[in-house]
Formats: C-alpha cells, sequence, structure tokens
C-alpha cells in the first residue's frame, strides 16, 4: 500500500474510532468559485453586523494562509442530534439542538487534537492546525468538496441517509493524502425550508441572508432585535431548528451517541413560565458549559422577553 493510501486510511479509521460520524479529505487550495459568492453576499451586507465575516477574506478562501505547506483539509462530521426523549416539547421556549449539552468548541477540538497526535506518531512529522467554528474556515464547502453532502438550500450541509444535525470541524495539514470528491445536490425541487422560514432569510435557493436570520437574532445580535420581527421568533430563545426540522433529509437523523451533548436534565422540564422567570444562578445551572453562554443571561433574558412580550416601545422624546 502507498503511504498516502495507507495514511488517509489510518485517519478515516481513527476518526471513526473518536466518535466522528464521517471523515472527508480534500486538497489544501484555493476556493476559485466561492469568492465571487463570498464577495458579493457580503457586498449584499447579507452578514448583517456580524463584521467578523467581512475579516480575513483572502484566509477564508485560501488554507494555505492559514497553515503553512498545507496540502490537505480533512472535513469531519459529529452528530449532535439528541434522542427523542431528550427533546424539548414545541409549546415551551426552546433553544436549539446542538446547544443542549457541553460547548461543542471544547469536545470536538479535544477530540481533534487527539487525532492530530496520533497522525503525527503514525506517520512521523506532520504540520497542521484544528478549526472549530473559531477560524475563518468555510467548513461547509470543504466538507462538500470533501464528498461529506452537498450544501442545501438553507446553506447546510445535509448529507443522504443522514440529514444535517451535525457539526463541521476541519483538520488543515502538510502531508499529501488520497482526495474525496464531491457528491451529487438532492435537494431537487424541493422548498420546504424555504416555505418554513418565518422571517425569510432564505431569500433564495442557496442563499440565507444572515441578518434575517432568527439564530443571527437571537445570539449575533448585541443590539435590541427590531420591532420588524416581532412575532415572527416563534419560541426560540437562542438559535432555530426550523429549516433543519422541516427538511425531509432529517427523518434519517439517529441520535448521537456522545455523552457531552446530552442536556442538564433539567433543561426538558422547563415550562413557558419557568423560561419567563429564570433567575441567573439557574442559567449558570443549566448552561455552564453550554453554547447558550454566548449571548449570556443578559442576551438570553432579552430574548425571553422578545418572545413572550414582544418588541419593546421607543422611548418617548424628551418634552
Amino acid at each position: 500500500m502507498l503511504p498516502t493510501a495507507h495514511y488517509t486510511a489510518f485517519i478515516k479509521r481513527r476518526a471513526a474510532e473518536l466518535g466522528f460520524m464521517y471523515c472527508g479529505i480534500s486538497k489544501a487550495e484555493f476556493l476559485e468559485e466561492e469568492a465571487p459568492r463570498l464577495e458579493n453576499w457580503l457586498n449584499q451586507n447579507m452578514h448583517g453586523k456580524m463584521a467578523y465575516m467581512a475579516n480575513h477574506f483572502d484566509k477564508r478562501l485560501d488554507p494555505r494562509l492559514l497553515v503553512e505547506g498545507a496540502r490537505s483539509v480533512i472535513s469531519l462530521l459529529l452528530n449532535y442530534y439528541p434522542p427523542e426523549e431528550s427533546q424539548q416539547p414545541d409549546d415551551t421556549l426552546k433553544i436549539s439542538k446542538y446547544a443542549y449539552g457541553k460547548d461543542y468548541h471544547f469536545v470536538i477540538k479535544d477530540k481533534l487534537k487527539t487525532l492530530l497526535a496520533d497522525m503525527q506518531a503514525e506517520i512521523g512529522e506532520v504540520g497542521g492546525r484544528v478549526f472549530v467554528d473559531s477560524a475563518p474556515v468555510m467548513d461547509k464547502v470543504w466538507a462538500k468538496k470533501s464528498g461529506l453532502g452537498w450544501v442545501g438550500k438553507n446553506s447546510n450541509l445535509i448529507r443522504p441517509g443522514t440529514g444535517s444535525f451535525f457539526f463541521i470541524a476541519e483538520l488543515i495539514v502538510d502531508v499529501d493524502l488520497e482526495y474525496d470528491g464531491p457528491i451529487k445536490d438532492y435537494c431537487g425541487t424541493c422548498t420546504k425550508c424555504m416555505d418554513a422560514c418565518p422571517t425569510d432569510a432564505i431569500s433564495a435557493p442557496y442563499v440565507v441572508d444572515g441578518s434575517k436570520c432568527i439564530s443571527y437574532f437571537t445570539i449575533e445580535l448585541k443590539d435590541q432585535i427590531p420591532r420588524e420581527v416581532d412575532g415572527k421568533l416563534g419560541n426560540w430563545v437562542f438559535g432555530c431548528d426550523i429549516c433543519q426540522d422541516v427538511c425531509p433529509w432529517n427523518r434519517f437523523a439517529k441520535a448521537h451517541q456522545e455523552p457531552q451533548f446530552n442536556p442538564h436534565p433539567e433543561l426538558k422540564n422547563l415550562g413557558r413560565a419557568d423560561w419567563e422567570e429564570i433567575t441567573h444562578e439557574l442559567f449558570s445551572e443549566l448552561f455552564r458549559q453550554s453554547a447558550v453562554k454566548r449571548t449570556g443571561y443578559a442576551g438570553l433574558t432579552r430574548n425571553i422577553q422578545f418572545v413572550t412580550e414582544g418588541a419593546p416601545l421607543a422611548q418617548p422624546p424628551d418634552l
């Protein structure tokens, strides 16, 4: 067996042992097709007040600017779909499923560091970096190039027979490996995600206006949520799963096997009144290691107030 084939087989086998659902590999190169798409998306201000999205434009498009001598991008998927008994009922205030358990950044980064160390033990000197949604890496694009799925009309990576409830992470390394190729787009004529989005954030097939997304309003936006979306957020107070919940491919989603993603036992028992009266102490207990900490107690209570009471009235002018 050639060294590249041996190394590739080792990486994919070890990734599976660490709990990753799938592993795909692509050549580290300039993302020529994505450059005009990203530029157009930014020029239309679809990133809203997420100023960081406009930073490091060149690095987003070329992994060789992130890792010296980069040769391969290893993309990995980690399932986070919760078992049915852990999911919040529809009649309560809700957070996105990805935030039920321990913050994925920590869980996945630990696994990636182990994988990189194992690669170095098996292959020898390997230079590389791990990436978990924390650097200018276009993870869905690399996962698509690596054959892990296609990017759907809701801009999520979708894998046939699996759905889209998974995290995407990367290892960018300076080693030549065997590369996978992309697969077909299986969205077809379906527009369920577009039809279901209450804020019309999916402005066209495969185009998501981030500045209109419920996840943007409840996580990224630090100002007051605009009055024009009053009544459109449903029960969502952190993130949103609507476009994934309605996707026909997610009928294949299976419960994850990662104990660290299990929610706090009290989360499912929180009724609407409990959410409205949540204290800082309870927030800290429920979400001590959760991604919900990103919005903070003040941000979460702002969201709860907006969903339950509507947009605050504008301050009257001074008389």
